[in-house]
């Protein structure tokens, strides 16, 4: 299974992923795809995300058995931490209480 979660994305772009995975919440998709076309729909949506976020969870062969990919601006990135993946929130994203 693939999910696909978009943040602040062009309206055209989820148009554009609804052609081949449901929208089970705003921004949020999901679909079961092959290896090729999962490469050709990550390709379109690092391209035309622009100012928004993009984040995709598809399988992969490892402990956790998923990986993910993330494009856009101020997203938050993955890390491997000892074989396990976890996300790094971007710098400046948690605002500091006087």
């Amino acid at each position: 299974m693939t999910v696909v979660v978009l943040i602040a994305a062009p309206a055209g772009l989820r148009g554009h992923l609804t052609r081949w995975m449901v929208e089970v919440a705003p921004g949020v998709f999901v679909s079961t795809l092959n290896n090729r076309l999962r490469d050709r729909l990550w390709q379109t949506v690092a391209t035309r995300i622009g100012t928004g976020q993009a984040i995709m969870i598809e399988p992969a062969n490892n402990e956790q058995r998923w990986s993910t990919r993330t494009a856009g601006q101020d997203r938050w990135t993955p890390v491997d931490y000892d074989g396990l993946l976890l996300m790094a929130r971007p710098r400046g994203a948690r605002k500091e209480q006087a």
